[in-house]
């Protein structure tokens, strides 16, 4: 099918969260002139993405998702080192697998949990094979860990990026590229009519929670997250701890930084972290690693993730020449390349040849479809 951005459109975007940001930042690489309305400021502070661990773990993750998603993640480890050699600021890349751990006291759990990646693995082969590891494997993928667990998984070919270092940089090539961004400005898709004269022709609505009012099936599932200083502690990848409520992540960063996280409440709040998640996530840290304990507690942090019944991430079209895209849950990182893929070809094509592929919820109504040199022209 034919584009149907001319090769200068106009497109105003909607929320600068990981998402807003990646479309926005892709658009002008592609000549467009893009604006941006975001009701906070540059440093994401009411973003989800803020908070994330940034892990790209597609198996590890198949625990709690469905294998769309994990298709997803596994497109995004590629494409992230091609959007990250496309910014000007460096960005901490690795991908160096996941460990996956437990104490003996779990160990039925552990069983559970290797079936359900096995399956994961028989529907999704293209993703690299898991290893299961005795005590002395365990002691060479993490010598940190060694002697104090008997048994473990690794899941090869998984990675990470730091969260805050991308919305850095990924806000300075928006500059960079000549967006117009308009921080504490919150904007609706009601507040414009694209397409008409001195409109942008197209909004692309990526606020998150702030879309609920236009998407009501939206709601938050509240997650809590300790960022640790630790100079004792080394680990080379992020690992998992089993755990008879939910799996605990800890994920080093650069300069012995570590995010540790897993708790899921469904909930709005975004009050303070419970002491009962706290001392969960710091007593999960201490049994992996006993050099947590001189680890100097830099922030307790809370945030809600955007999720949609189904927990999955979607793309509507809300309106003649208005896009939604929403629903990433706790899996930002990990499938917002494929999620940037999927927009970017229904603006250039008016159809996406990924999301099949993807299992990806498009609602779109009339897509057009039209020669280049003739205006869009979307119906409802």
């Amino acid at each position: 099918m034919s584009a149907l951005l001319s090769p200068h459109s106009s497109i105003t975007v909607l929320g600068a969260g990981l998402v807003g940001r990646l479309l926005a930042a892709e658009l002008a690489r592609q000549g467009h002139a893009v604006e941006v309305h975001e009701a906070q400021g540059p440093d994401a502070q009411g973003a989800a993405a803020r908070i994330a661990a940034a892990m790209l773990a597609p198996l590890a993750e198949s625990a709690i998702t469905e294998p769309g998603v994990v298709r997803m993640g596994h497109h995004a480890l590629t494409r992230w080192p091609q959007l990250l050699a496309g910014l000007d600021w460096p960005v901490f890349f690795q991908q160096e697998g996941t460990l996956i751990l437990w104490h003996r006291q779990d160990a039925a759990e552990a069983v559970r949990l290797r079936g359900v990646l096995e399956r994961t693995a028989r529907t999704v082969p293209e993703l690299p094979a898991l290893q299961a590891l005795d005590a002395q494997g365990v002691g060479e993928a993490e010598p940190a860990v060694g002697g104090r667990f008997h048994q473990g998984l690794y899941l090869p070919g998984e990675g990470q990026l730091d969260n805050r270092q991308l919305l850095a940089a990924l806000e300075q090539a928006m500059r960079a590229r000549g967006v117009r961004v308009h921080w504490n400005s919150p904007r609706a898709p009601e507040d414009f009519t694209p397409g008409a004269p001195g409109q942008p022709d197209w909004v692309l609505d990526c606020r998150g929670l702030g879309a609920r009012a236009q998407w009501q099936q939206l709601r938050g599932v509240r997650g809590e997250v300790v960022r640790l200083h630790a100079p004792g502690v080394t680990l080379r990848r992020p690992t998992r701890l089993v755990h008879p409520r939910y799996p605990i992540y800890i994920a080093p960063k650069q300069d012995h930084v570590f995010v540790i996280g897993a708790t899921e409440i469904e909930s709005d709040d975004l009050s303070p972290a419970s002491v009962r998640s706290t001392l969960e996530l710091l007593s999960a840290a201490y049994a992996v690693h006993p050099g947590f304990a001189e680890a100097r507690i830099l922030e307790i942090a809370t945030q809600c993730r955007p999720t949609l019944p189904d927990n999955l991430p979607a793309v509507r079209q809300l309106a003649p020449r208005v896009l939604q895209v929403n629903g990433l849950y706790r899996h930002g990182f990990m499938i917002s390349p494929a999620i940037l893929d999927v927009v970017m070809e229904l603006l250039n094509e008016g159809q996406s040849r990924l999301a099949p592929r993807f299992d990806l919820a498009l609602e779109l109504g009339a897509m057009p479809s039209r020669p280049e040199t003739e205006p869009a022209a979307i119906h409802p």
